[in-house]
């Protein structure tokens, strides 16, 4: 996938890179649904081997709402990274607005036992305006 990053943030030496696109063939307006898919990169710059062990995101409509979600790993792994490794993925957020917005961070653990947070930048979502 060979995607512009727009957003990034760098902690602990771990960069998180993200690009988020509004998917309209994944929507449906008319019924109050908006889709966005984000691909994230996450770069281990540090000196140790990490892993990354859960997630925590902000999620905030264009209403203002606000919906935390908290998990183990990302889509199921908790990849280790080794210095100069990367991991991608890709996910994708409902809304019920056409603009909302994500944050958050990750939890890492290093191999000598340290525990790591690790921001996810603030990206907004926000689909492109229809001419009906």
């Amino acid at each position: 996938m060979d995607q512009l990053f727009q957003h990034a943030a760098i902690t602990h030496g771990i960069t998180v890179r993200v690009a988020v696109n509004f998917l309209p063939e994944q929507s449906h307006i008319e019924a109050g649904k908006w889709f966005w898919v984000y691909h994230i990169r996450i770069e281990n710059g540090s000196a140790d081997t990490v892993q990354l062990v859960s997630r925590h995101w902000r999620i905030t409509d264009g209403r203002g709402m606000i919906n935390l979600v908290d998990g183990d790993g990302v889509v199921g792994e908790q990849p280790v990274l080794r210095p100069g490794q990367s991991h991608d993925y890709v996910s994708g957020c409902p809304l019920t607005t056409a603009h909302g917005s994500m944050e958050g961070h990750y939890t890492f653990r290093s191999t000598s036992g340290k525990v790591l947070e690790v921001a996810i930048p603030f990206f907004p979502l926000a689909a492109p305006a229809t001419a009906d």
